[in-house]
């Protein structure tokens, strides 16, 4: 059976990252868009890393251009505007389609484990998928879920 840690997703420079060198830590998985009103998040993101990622916690960041084109074309820029306005140390990748044909594949897989509300697809940035050590995905959180309020799910699935 198929795991997250079966994928190979894109770094910012072209290269292959195995999620599989993940394993056995619990990730918060994200797509994001640095000119989306809910970019505010990547503070409170951040937090959840610097709290827990001594515990095992990693969050990964993957811009998404797909809703009202609110990522820069330039991946540098997102990865410097992550940086520079919200502290960003966590991994963010290249920058991906979740919906649609052209959809990264881990999206793909993570949207038949865990539909939203209606649909599977995902319908706005910064919808949030918590996955478990063992590479299952535990829960899907709408993209106003403020990361603070899944706190409580992440110190559970660290104490598992």
């Amino acid at each position: 059976m198929k795991t997250v840690y079966d994928f190979v997703v894109k770094k910012t420079n072209g290269e292959d990252k195995l999620l599989k060198e993940f394993e056995g830590k619990p990730l918060l998985i994200v797509n994001t868009a640095s000119k989306c009103g809910l970019s505010n998040q990547f503070k409170d993101l951040q937090e959840l890393y610097d709290k827990y990622k001594d515990e095992g916690l990693e969050i990964l960041g993957f811009p998404c251009n797909q809703f009202n084109k609110q990522e820069f074309d330039d991946i540098d820029e997102t990865t410097q505007f992550c940086q520079l306005n919200y502290g960003v140390t966590f991994p963010i990748f290249a920058k991906i389609d979740v919906n649609g044909e052209n959809e990264d594949p881990l999206f793909t897989y993570l949207k038949a484990q865990k539909k939203g509300v209606l649909s599977k697809n995902i319908k706005w940035n910064f919808t949030k998928f918590l996955v478990d050590k063992n590479g299952k995905v535990v829960e899907r959180y709408a993209p106003t879920t403020e990361p603070s309020k899944i706190e409580n799910e992440i110190k559970k699935q660290l104490s598992l």
